[in-house]
């Protein structure tokens, strides 16, 4: 666990007790206006670990912003040891053109540890592995599903980190889901770094739902309280469910083009045959359903309207623990 006594960002020193809102600006946008990247550092003046909260890595995923805006509005990020940092907007350069990428078309989560005379989305990658994830002792990313496929709030974690999945557990998603760390994504980079990272997974892009927003901020809570990090007047609530782990998945795909309306809930646990939805044209004249082909846990539903052949419409476990 690191102890920072002065910690020391883009320059400015912050001391125990004392807090700051730092920026930094990579680039200006083609009017000359400057895009600022905030920075809420809070810290305690009781030592403790470092936790970096982030969030808006993809410009379209909102309801990880609105998590990260919550902690801080309710001031939960007021800690009770050691520091807590803020980033609610990573990509503000997609926060404000509501896009997944940067202007330049890259996406900021395939260029990390990324260089100081890239792109873009590599300027910005490398400032953030160089001046703030190192200090950091845990990092906690809030992420959404892709266009229309809706995610049940999980932690992504790789396997064989029992660390990392004690601290999973204490999150209190639903779902634990262990997947690879990609090449060149910021868990990756962390990952090498020796950092441990929660990734949370929940909602859809451009969409903020209250359930996705309460889980994230409740598991934000339960891991501080966990570090002795969260002042007592915060109630800490036990997870509804308990927490599936999820070893192994598969998606199931349209096998035609047409017009889509799930008929399953988002985490239900449903078994070999049950009808998950159904596929239709606009003429009345087709109307085929989707059954699940094994028994397992839905925790992805794409909720597009209009679908084509070979689209992935449930991501159902195959393994669970």
């Amino acid at each position: 666990m690191k102890q920072h006594d002065v910690l020391e960002i883009l320059g400015q020193q912050i001391k125990p007790g004392e807090n700051a809102t730092l920026s930094f600006n990579v680039a200006k946008l083609h009017t000359q206006n400057s895009i600022d990247v905030p920075i809420i550092i809070e810290r305690s003046k009781k030592k403790g670990p470092t936790v970096l909260i982030t969030a808006g890595i993809h410009g379209d995923e909102v309801n990880g912003v609105e998590i990260v805006r919550q902690i801080i509005s309710k001031e939960i990020n007021k800690p009770k040891c050691g520091t807590i940092i803020c980033i609610p907007v990573i990509n503000v350069f997609g926060f404000i053109r509501m896009d997944r990428v940067f202007p330049d078309g890259r996406d900021l989560n395939r260029v990390f540890p990324g260089t100081a005379s890239g792109s873009l989305a590599s300027r910005v990658a490398h400032l953030l592995i160089t001046e703030i994830v190192p200090h950091a002792d845990l990092i906690i990313d809030f992420h959404t599903g892709g266009a229309d496929r809706f995610n049940a709030a999980q932690i992504r974690i790789v396997k064989n980190q029992p660390d990392l999945y004690k601290l999973a557990t204490v999150f209190g998603a639903p779902f634990i889901f262990y997947s690879k760390n990609l090449n060149k994504s910021f868990r990756n980079t962390c990952y090498k770094m020796g950092i441990p990272m929660l990734l949370f997974e929940g909602g859809k892009s451009f969409n903020i739902d209250t359930t996705i927003t309460n889980s994230g901020v409740n598991g934000v809570k339960r891991v501080l309280n966990h570090f002795n990090m969260l002042r007592t007047k915060f109630k800490v609530s036990k997870p509804k469910r308990d927490v599936v782990k999820i070893l192994d998945s598969k998606w199931i795909r349209a096998n035609y083009s047409g017009m889509f309306k799930p008929a399953v809930k988002l985490n239900a646990f449903v078994t070999k045959g049950t009808v998950l939805g159904n596929i239709t044209d606009p003429y009345g004249s087709f109307n085929h359903f989707v059954k699940a082909p094994i028994d397992g846990f839905i925790f992805n539903v794409n909720e597009s309207p209009i679908i084509y052949q070979g689209d992935a419409i449930f991501h159902i476990s195959t393994k669970i623990k």
